[in-house]
Order: C-alpha cells, then structure tokens, then sequence
C-alpha cells in the first residue's frame, strides 16, 4: 500500500485518506448480559476481595461449626421449625429468582462468643426486594436493624453469588461493595422450595458464625 501511494498522483492520496477519515468506526461486540434483561454483569471472581474469597471458601466450615453450636446452646425462637432453611443440602435447581418484593427473615447461627453465647436466634418478618438494575439482579433488605444489600452473579443453577455490603441502624442502604471492607459480605444464593430461597452468608462480621435470609415472595 505504502509503495502505491509514494507512486499516485497527490490529488489520488488526498482523495484516499478523505475516504478513510470518513469510513464510519465498526461498532463494539455487543456486552454480555445479566440474567432475564440487559444488565451487565462481570464475573464476581474478578471483583471479590481476598478476604471475602476465603470466608466463601470456607462455608461448609460455616455450617458445620454454626450447626454444632446452634443444636447444644440455648438459643432464641423455634429452631426445629425451619425444615430446609438449616440443612445445608437443599439447594435445588432453578435458582434465579423473580423480581420483585419479598418477605424475608434472618436466621442466626452459632456464636462468635463461643459456648457463652446464643447457639441460634431467628427473627421476625421483613420487607426485601430484588430487582434488576443496569448492572443485574439486585437483593436489598429494605427493614430491619441489619440490612444487606448487593448484586446477584450468575454461579451454576444451583447457586448465585452476592457481593454486597451492610447498612446498621439508622444508617442510610448500604454502600456498593468495597467501598467499606469492615461492612463487606460475600453470600450464596439457593432455591430451597417451590418458592423459597435462601442467602447463606458465612462468617459474618458481627455476632454468629452463619447467617441465613429466607425469602419467599410477598403477597
């Protein structure tokens, strides 16, 4: 090409570079996708902290500690009414949940103090939701003294992964995750029912040592 154009006339190379600064600019390959619309999600491998990567690591761990301690130590509420919720094998197929609003409560298990603290507490009722966003599917626990919040990353169809962060008290929603490392959490999404589900958080910063939040739509 270059040995054409020191040949052509100067009439014939300012016409071809006039043409090739006006050819239009091939468009992008289009993003991938996030579940069930446009958002986009990255891969939560690329974005989870090293920190947060061995709590998940760690969750079998999790359940097997939080469950010795919760079935020998006092504890608050109806344990043995949870059915599906406290067995750690009843994930099941078809785990993208629905959009929409939710009632969910949290499950607390083990203690963080040892034999000395409650083995179990399981709270009352609260309003979540899960919408989809620019970025995927989002969880927010909208009430309660503890609310998460965070994205939803597809795993394999048994699990979701979450990366999002805590927001205590009177606090306004919880920041994007790793913007406050001492509030970041790392859970597991699973269906455990018709319409059930369950995020597994293991090793959370403040009080047991697995916390679960049982969902179930609203209404």
């Amino acid at each position: 090409m270059r040995r054409l154009l020191s040949s052509a006339p100067l009439t014939l190379i300012a016409a071809v570079l006039v043409l090739a600064a006006c050819a239009p600019t091939p468009p992008p390959p289009p993003l991938p996708t996030g579940p069930g619309s446009g958002g986009v999600l990255r891969d939560w491998r690329g974005i989870i902290t090293s920190y947060d990567r061995d709590r998940y690591q760690r969750v079998d761990a999790a359940w097997t500690l939080a469950l010795q301690q919760a079935r020998r130590q006092a504890g608050s509420g109806d344990l043995g009414s949870l059915g599906a919720l406290i067995d750690p094998g009843a994930a099941r197929g078809g785990v993208t949940p629905p959009v929409g609003d939710y009632r969910c409560r949290t499950v607390k298990l083990g203690s963080q103090g040892g034999e000395t603290g409650l083995g179990y507490v399981v709270y009352g009722w609260f309003d979540c939701r899960i919408e989809m966003t620019a970025n995927g599917l989002k969880f927010s626990k909208l009430t309660g003294s503890q609310r998460q919040s965070g994205l939803l990353f597809p795993e394999n169809d048994r699990h979701m992964i979450l990366l999002g962060s805590l927001a205590l008290a009177e606090e306004p929603p919880a920041n994007s995750y790793g913007q406050r490392p001492e509030r970041d959490l790392v859970a597991v999404l699973e269906r455990i029912g018709d319409r059930r589900w369950r995020l597994v958080i293991p090793w959370p910063q403040y009080e047991s040592n697995l916390d679960l939040i049982e969902l179930v739509p609203a209404g």
